[in-house]
Order: structure tokens, then sequence, then C-alpha cells
């Protein structure tokens, strides 16, 4: 079994994807901000199913708005058991409203979370990585990098940006054995603080240029359910089960991209195509060795 980090554990998908993932066997290392401030009863939460289960699920503090942050967690993951198999790049952040309503330094901190925080975690763990010639970087991304939902623009902005950066460091990290997989969740109704947390834009005189579409921003939530088959169960424990799928393949042939998606979109349609067309550009440029795992 693998030792794995995951960030953005104390709620949401990161959370069921920790406890998931200790439970099928391995040693995960959850971590969040504040561990033992305002996240400390979701810390101890952990804590106590590690005692009560018997598994291996430890908490640690990383804050990826931090490089400093992100170098000590993964200093502590080394110090801790010597090695590092895994990272699960999940931490992020929501914010819904009109796009020309947020100033560029709101977009910016939203871009520094949810894709600069990505950047700073792989510096701290791909020495290491590199040097072992192996490793898994899995993202959980967005179908909104294709979907594009109305009023989510920053957010959508944000992971698409996710995404492209994982392609792009792809590239480089697979000649050296490090393979990388997207998993990319849809919407979901339940089990997560994304929409009850989610930010709002400070420039309310812009905003209410907007209200004319207030009504359409106030259903979005049931917009969003109206995409389920009626019955549907929106749970995103989805999302973690089929992390501890893909994890518990052999390294090598694990999916590059896996659509986890009860909306019925045509997300899975559209990567493929993509992807076709990414894979002739890069073959045709005369790179296709980019494109292939080493295998030790």
């Amino acid at each position: 079994m693998s030792t794995v980090l995951i960030t953005g554990a104390a709620t949401g998908i990161g959370n069921l994807t920790a406890k998931a993932l200790a439970r099928a066997g391995h040693r995960v290392h959850a971590t969040m901000r504040s561990p033992e401030g305002r996240n400390a009863p979701r810390a101890q939460e952990l804590r106590d199913i590690a005692a009560a289960e018997g598994v291996d699920l430890r908490v640690a503090e990383l804050d990826v708005s931090s490089q400093e942050s992100a170098d000590a967690a993964v200093a502590a993951v080394l110090a801790d058991g010597g090695d590092l198999d895994v990272v699960i790049h999940n931490a992020g952040h929501l914010l819904v409203g009109y796009v020309e309503a947020f100033t560029a330094e709101e977009m910016a901190h939203l871009i520094d979370v949810n894709t600069l925080g990505v950047q700073r975690l792989n510096r701290a763990a791909l020495p290491h990585l590199r040097r072992r010639g192996s490793g898994t970087l899995l993202y959980v991304g967005s179908t909104t990098s294709v979907t594009t939902p109305p009023f989510l623009g920053p957010y959508v902005v944000s992971k698409a940006a996710m995404d492209s950066l994982a392609l792009v460091t792809s590239y480089e990290v697979a000649p050296l054995g490090i393979e990388t997989v997207i998993v990319m969740p849809g919407a979901f109704t339940e089990g997560t603080d994304h929409f009850p947390k989610a930010g709002r834009a400070a420039d309310t005189a812009v905003a209410e240029a907007y209200q004319a579409l207030d009504p359409l921003v106030a259903r979005n939530e049931e917009a969003t359910a109206s995409l389920f088959t009626p019955g549907t169960h929106a749970d995103p424990v989805v999302v973690a089960e089929e992390i501890t799928r893909i994890l518990a393949l052999p390294y090598g042939e694990r999916p590059f991209r896996s659509v986890v998606d009860l909306t019925n979109s045509s997300v899975g349609q559209a990567n493929d195509a993509v992807t076709e067309a990414r894979t002739d550009f890069v073959r045709r440029m005369g790179f296709g060795e980019v494109l292939e795992l080493r295998r030790a």
C-alpha cells in the first residue's frame, strides 16, 4: 500500500477520501489548515477514527497558500515514514457571482489557492519523487473546466488553470517515472461545504448592475439539482471511492483522467476529443516521449 498526502482533508471530498484510503490500507497524511485551531474538531474526528478502527490515518497542517507550509508538510511526511508515494491535490474554494463584480485581487486569491497551491505542493514533493523515479500526482479537478457553468466564473477559471497545470507538468514528469491522474468530479448537492461556504464579490455596486440576473443566481443550486436523474443520491463519497479504486490499480496502469459525474453531462466525450487532438499535436512535434510514463 502507498503513503499518501492529501490536501483539504478537513471537509468534503478530501475528508471522505482520506478516510476511504486509510480504510483501504494506505498510510494517509490528511492535511488541512489550522488542525489545532479552527479545524481542531475535524482533525480530532480523523484521529478518533484512526484509533477506533486501527487504520493509519494521520493529521498534519498544510496551508497551500504558503510554500513554507508545503515544504514543511512534505518534510514531515518523509521524516515520519521515509517515503511518499502519492500526492493528492484536493484543496480548493468556490466563489459565486458575476465576474465583473470580483476584483482582480479576489480572483488572484482564488487562483492562488486553487491553482498555485498545486504548484507549491508539487515543488515540495517532486524532488523526492524524482529521486526515487516513481510516484503519482493525483489532481481533484472539476468538470466545470469543460462545462463552464455561469455565475461561477473565478472558480471555473482557477480549475481550468489547474487542469492545464496538471497537463503540462505531466509532460515533464512522465519521462522521469511519475504518473499523473486527473479526477474530475461533477456537481454534488450534498456532502460538501462548497456552496454554503462560497465567497461573494466585494464590489456590491457592480453586482447590483446585474440584478436582472439575480433570480438565476438565486436558483443556482436548484438548477444544479435538476441535472440529476430523479432519485439520484448525489453524494460525493463516489469520488472518494473512485480515487480509492484508482490507487488500487498497479502503478503505471492508472487512468490519466476519470470523470465522476452524476449529472448526465458529456464531459467524458469532450475529454476524449481533446486528448486525441492534444496527443496528435505533441506527437507531430516529435515529443511523443513526454506522453509515455517511464517504468522502473
